[in-house]
């Protein structure tokens, strides 16, 4: 039987990154912060909600995001610390099966357990590599509730 399994990307996907003023400007200048300070996409609890209710019914739930283009050793290691608290904080509920924090560029579906399950990424080049299903990010909603109907 193969494994079900969903991955989200975190930046512009269900974080907004790109929303926070001097974003590029403080990573290429190695400060963490933006990644901390992204506001949520979406109403983080029915995510959660839905997730959760996913997992128990056999879904592998994982995220699978980069770090900044512009990097160092120990700037990958603050992003991947931040973006992990990040999801602490905003889906505190959900036990995640994968997390992945990669170099920028690396292809998702080279570094995921489930590369033939669903992936949510705003960059339309990880969704045409991704051998499963791949999504836009407003699609989250509408293909999870998809999921728990079709059980």
């Amino acid at each position: 039987m193969e494994t079900k399994a969903i991955y989200f990307d975190m930046d512009g996907t269900i974080a907004d990154l790109y929303a926070v003023d001097g974003w590029l400007d403080m990573l290429r200048a190695y400060d963490p912060t933006p990644y901390a300070q992204a506001q949520v996409m979406l109403n983080m609890s029915h995510l959660a909600r839905l997730l959760n209710a996913l997992q128990k019914q056999g879904y592998v739930i994982g995220i699978i995001s980069w770090r900044s283009k512009c990097s160092t050793p120990l700037y990958d290691v603050e992003i991947t610390y931040t973006k992990i608290q990040w999801l602490n904080k905003h889906l505190p509920s959900v036990h995640f099966d994968e997390i992945k924090v990669v170099d920028y560029g690396t292809p998702k579906s080279s570094v995921v357990a489930c590369p033939c399950g669903i992936l949510f990424d705003d960059e339309s080049k990880n969704r045409e590599e991704w051998q499963g299903q791949a999504y836009k990010p407003c699609d989250i909603i509408n293909v999870l509730k998809s999921l728990l109907k079709g059980e």
